[in-house]
């Protein structure tokens, strides 16, 4: 079976959670969560479907950029729909549903760059794993803060859109922002930590720069923590600094991997 079919299925039915959610927005009402829910889980199913069938290769995992790309973004709807069943965060699956949509037929219809199999060796694939969570949660931070500058900036000149009013209130967004950087930068160390245990050389040729920019980010994301619990950092600040993070974090993994397999074909 070829992954374009289930791929198309995937990205149709995260398109139709995505102008669900739109819909629901514009009307200012809210979206019914087992509805969302079911159409989200349909999607999930056709894109793990088709990530099964990309990204098996004998030597290993296929991780080239795009199928990388695909990958994140099935975990960060995962962690998404999952914290939405227990938390008022269902406005943060619109843009993962969208890059969803966009990633799983990319990694289909572009041509792959240098493709460097990932050894299915336990060690190997538990920092993998916790690199591809790692980032999904710090994602989902960085929506949070764009989302918590929007409402923050509507608040403050008093005229908040219907987008503004489907939003839990401020307090309570930024409890969240932080609630995703704590297990987001835990999962960040356990990741680092595995990728100098496990890795051969971190500081290796084609890792140096991936190494040394997830250190970066770790300290920032460290850094902003450190200043919720010492002096109370909040709104722009908190915002900012988990912009910073995240970019820092991006660099790190899509940065180096587009130069290494599109520039420098390595």
């Amino acid at each position: 079976m070829y992954p374009l079919f289930p791929s198309l299925i995937a990205a149709a039915f995260y398109a139709g959670a995505a102008a669900y959610q739109g819909k629901c927005l514009l009307q200012r009402t809210k979206p019914n969560k087992p509805i969302l829910a079911l159409i989200v889980l349909i999607a999930i199913l056709f894109h793990g479907g088709a990530l099964f069938l990309e990204l098996r290769e004998t030597a290993g995992l296929d991780l080239e950029f795009f199928n990388a790309a695909s990958l994140i973004a099935y975990a960060i709807i995962i962690i998404t729909l999952l914290a939405s069943l227990r938390m008022p965060v269902e406005i943060l699956l619109l843009p993962p549903l969208l890059i969803g949509a966009l990633t799983v037929l990319l990694a289909q219809l572009l041509p792959s760059g240098t493709v460097h199999p990932v050894q299915q060796e336990p060690g190997l694939m538990a920092h993998v794993l916790l690199s591809i969570l790692a980032y999904g949660v710090l994602t989902i931070a960085a929506f949070q803060a764009l989302f918590l500058l929007v409402q923050d900036h509507q608040l403050k000149h008093k005229h908040p859109s219907g987008l503004i009013r489907s939003f839990p209130p401020l307090q309570t967004m930024e409890s969240l922002l932080f609630s995703f950087l704590w297990a987001g930068w835990g999962l960040l160390t356990l990741s680092l930590a595995s990728g100098a245990i496990f890795l051969e050389n971190m500081f290796a040729q084609h890792l140096v720069h991936k190494t040394f920019l997830s250190c970066f980010a770790w300290i920032v994301f460290g850094g902003l923590l450190l200043g919720r619990m010492r002096m109370g950092w909040r709104g722009h600040k908190a915002v900012r600094w988990t912009l910073v993070g995240f970019c820092l974090l991006m660099l790190a993994y899509f940065g180096s991997k587009l130069v290494r397999e599109f520039i420098l074909h390595i």
